[in-house]
């Protein structure tokens, strides 16, 4: 993977507004104060990118996102358990579900932050966890996210961002599953168990770095 590559590709062109500071920064703090069930200024993003333990860490340090679940999407059987998703049989991908402001994060930028934390090129694999259920898929909610979507896709493979077609799919958004509860906040829980320390500490700290203008305070 070219890693030098990638981050320049997806930078975001901002528009100025015409609201001034003060009325921009009391905007984004109501947005903040609305519940996130009934505020429409939020949106809805779902991710898979292998293990939903690693997808959640990065993107809960993301300014502007306000909620990330973990679950699955993308399978046929209603209400699976994560045992029945590792066995590989109900065809759902280990997700995460990302609630966010787009006054403070863009789905352009969520999109770049997506394809430069995990190898979007490996089918069905990601590191040493291998299976249908960690693929690479963005299950759009509109057809902005979409077009999108598959315009960046399109963009990456003609720059030689990656050395492999990327094989991330992009499908329609159906249903989402909650994880167990044990599953949520995992690595902020469980920070000192070996998967976590040795395999997503790296892709966070990793992750900070390069997107050190992008975190939360």
């Amino acid at each position: 993977m070219k890693k030098n590559t990638i981050y320049p590709l997806l930078l975001v062109l901002w528009i100025a507004g015409s609201q001034s500071a003060c009325a921009q920064q009391e905007k984004n703090n109501n947005n903040k104060e609305m519940n996130t069930n009934n505020n429409t200024k939020y949106e809805v993003v779902t991710f898979g990118a292998g293990c939903f333990w690693c997808v959640e860490a990065i993107f809960q340090q993301v300014d502007g996102v306000i909620k990330v679940e973990s679950g699955y999407s993308g399978g046929s059987v209603a209400n699976p358990t994560y045992k029945q998703v590792c066995e590989g049989t109900t065809g759902h991908a280990e997700v995460c579900q990302l609630t966010y402001d787009p006054a403070v994060v863009s789905f352009k930028e969520l999109l770049e932050i997506f394809w430069q934390t995990h190898d979007p090129t490996t089918l069905n694999r990601q590191g040493n966890d291998e299976g249908t259920q960690y693929r690479s898929a963005i299950f759009y909610h509109n057809e902005e996210q979409k077009n999108l979507a598959e315009k960046y896709k399109k963009e990456l493979d003609a720059s030689g961002a990656f050395s492999d077609p990327i094989v991330t799919e992009i499908v329609p958004f159906e249903k989402f599953y909650v994880a167990e509860n044990y599953h949520q906040n995992y690595f902020n829980q469980n920070g000192e168990q070996p998967y976590c320390s040795f395999v997503i500490k790296p892709k966070v700290d990793k992750f900070k770095k390069v997107f050190a203008d992008k975190l939360k305070d």
